[in-house]
């Protein structure tokens, strides 16, 4: 059996990994996404303090985020 590791989201273990966090947290948005893109689906945003809904066609995809995706 795997022994499971517990960590604590404490200031400082935050602070350390900042970099680390960020970079999953942008590949989660940008996979989540190309995947609304792929499949056709609008996605809501706010913008100007209202909620406006992008069309698939118009879901912008980082440009490195899909050169990661094909290596």
């Amino acid at each position: 059996m795997s022994k499971q590791i517990k960590l604590r989201l404490t200031n400082d273990f935050v602070a350390e990994h900042a970099k680390d966090i960020e970079k999953v947290l942008r590949r989660a948005v940008n996979h989540a996404l190309l995947r609304h893109k792929r499949l056709g689906n609008s996605i809501a945003i706010w913008k100007d303090g209202e909620v406006v809904t992008v069309p698939a066609e118009e879901i912008v995809i980082s440009p490195e985020f899909l050169k990661a995706e094909e290596d």
